[in-house]
This record gives structure tokens, sequence and C-alpha cells, in this order.
């Protein structure tokens, strides 16, 4: 199934709201915001299963099975019953945890893989892709974007207190979302000084910057953009503190992504202002399809060599963790509907 359209959260019930349920996590942050927002969508009561698998185990993930020694399923153990009613799983160490409950648990458990698992369809009973991925079939649900728990309501929510520092900034507040190399995409010196040159023609028009950095930004790009802004009205997050990332996200008037990022520009794309990607080296099908989908629906557009000034231009805020959300509440209640005796 695929649904890609814009909606909204204001005023929406949760429709699972209070039921049980489990994140299996493998500690990687965009794993885990992709949980989050479908759980917060639902109004779940959420209870974190963080694993590690280490050695062959790991090694066969996706298509192994659960380390023995783990003894899924057994009381005292991680992975015990009661089972909940709902699990959410992102990621490929993920995966065979995800197999083992909806064997232990059967009906009593919906059981949703978050992306691509490159395993078979009876793995889980819904998986989540986002559009630019191949995977389709009677139980996958496509989004343009990312689930994630920047929703129109938090973001509403974040807009209405104030925040000194960022408050105090220049009109208009460039958000610069910077990512970093990946096995995808490069920063070479070139890369580096093109971007920093970029963001400082922004401070040249007297733009309020709110950059943040990722744990792929490489300490030569942190320096490269620390010298570019060291004299204009900028707030910089270099990984110290907390992360004013939703901050940011929710106060900015336009963004500048990099395109290594597909989850930061989704983010992004929840407020309905306007986003600028900027291309390091490289690129890769997938995120070319994901950029040229976001580009033909006038959410973003391709970042300039300087700014000459920040563009205006506005679209349907898109947050996709609702369209998920309520296409696993629907199986869920239609399978309650046929088997009334689950609880």
């Amino acid at each position: 199934m695929q649904n890609s359209g814009p909606v909204t959260d204001e005023g929406k019930a949760r429709p699972l709201a209070g039921a049980r349920a489990w994140i299996i996590s493998d500690g990687k942050a965009g794993h885990e915001a992709l949980c989050l927002g479908v759980a917060e969508a639902l109004g779940l009561a959420v209870e974190w299963k963080r694993i590690a698998p280490s050695g062959i185990w790991k090694t066969l993930a996706p298509w192994g099975p659960v380390a023995p020694r783990e003894r899924f399923g057994q009381p005292g153990t991680l992975f015990a019953p009661p089972w909940p009613q709902i699990a959410l799983a992102a990621g490929r160490t993920t995966t065979p945890y995800i197999r083992a409950l909806k064997k232990k648990a059967g009906l009593k458990t919906f059981t949703v893989v978050m992306m691509d698992s490159k395993t078979g369809p009876r793995t889980a009973d819904l998986f989540w892709v986002p559009e630019h991925d191949k995977r389709r079939g009677p139980n996958v649900v496509s989004t343009l974007t990312a689930p994630h728990p920047l929703s129109p309501a938090r973001i509403a929510d974040i807009r209405s207190r104030s925040d000194a520092a960022i408050d105090a900034l220049n009109a208009p507040r460039l958000a610069v979302l910077v990512g970093g190399p990946n096995d995808r995409y490069r920063y070479s010196p070139q890369v580096i000084d093109r971007l920093a040159t970029l963001v400082r023609s922004a401070a040249e028009l007297g733009a309020g910057l709110m950059i943040t950095v990722s744990r792929r930004t490489p300490p030569e790009l942190v320096a490269a953009l620390d010298r570019a802004v060291k004299d204009a009205r900028a707030i910089f997050w270099k990984g110290e503190g907390r992360n004013p990332y939703p901050e940011f996200v929710a106060k900015a008037d336009a963004f500048l992504v990099t395109a290594d990022s597909i989850n930061m520009a989704g983010e992004a794309a929840a407020t309905g202002k306007p986003i600028y990607v900027f291309e390091p080296d490289g690129g890769a099908e997938k995120f070319n399809a994901f950029h040229a989908a976001m580009s033909d629906r006038g959410i973003t557009r391709a970042a300039p060599d300087r700014f000459i000034a920040i563009g205006e231009w506005s679209y349907t805020p898109l947050y996709a963790a609702n369209a998920v959300a309520d296409e696993i509440a629907l199986r869920w209640h239609r399978r309650r509907t046929m088997l009334p005796g689950l609880t």
C-alpha cells in the first residue's frame, strides 16, 4: 500500500492510545526515531528492548535466529511474556527478534518492521519502506518521507515557547542541518570549502544561522563552518550538551540540508518551510530518487553556490508517522474483529 500524502496531527485522536508496545532497538538514533514517531502517533505505552547481538549472530542477521543464549521467550529474560499488542523494530540486527516474537506470540502481537529488512513477507505483519525503496506488497506501506517524532503538534508547541538565543537571531533564520560522509557520499576538501562558502554567504546576507552537525560530520568540516560564521549571528551546536535540533527545526524560516541525510530533509519537510539541498560528491539511486521526488513536489530546491537571497516558498507539511500509524491501527482492529478473543 502506498500512502505518501500530506497529513497532520492537530486534534487527531491516538488510535491505539495506551496499548502495550515494544520497540526493539539496536541503539541507532535514526532507527529509534522511525519507531518512536509511529509509536507516538498511535499513542502506545512503549517499553524499550535494546539489543546488541555479537559474533556470528550479528553476522547472520537479518536471516538468522536470535542467539540461543538469549533464551528468547523464557521467563526472566529481556523478551518474555506477557507479549505486547504492538512491536516495532528497525534495522538489520533487530529483524531476528521480530521474527522470533511473531513465532512465539502469534496473533497476540502485531509486528512491524521499519525499512526493508531484505527478508520474506512473513517476517512481520507489516513493513514500512520509503517511496524510493522498491519493496512493495500487500503488507507494505510506503511514504515519501520517513516517520519521526517531530509531529506538527510538537512543532507548534516548540514554536509557541520562547527561546532567548534563537529568538534573538536575525530573520530569516536559516537552519543548517549537516550530515557527513557515508558509503554513498564523500566530503573532499573542495566539498567542505564549497559548503563553508555557501554558509558564509548566508551570514553575509544577515540571516540568523542555526547550525547542527551529526556524528558523521568530519572535524575539518566543523572547523570550516566555525570559521565561516565566526563574525556572524549564529548558534552552532558541535556535539556537546543538549542538541537544540528540535528547536532549530521548529523555529527555522528556511533550511539548508546536506543530501546525505534523507531523515533530516524529511524532518524539515514537516514544517512547510523552504528547504535547500546541498549535494556533496557521490550519490546513489535511492537518494537521487528521494531528492528528485521532493524537488518535483515543490518541497526542496538545489542549493546555489552562493546565496544572493533566501528564497520563500511553501507547501503542505509532510508527516509520515500518522499515515503509518493509521495503517497499523486499521490492520490491528481488523484482526481483533476477526478474532475477538485477542487481548
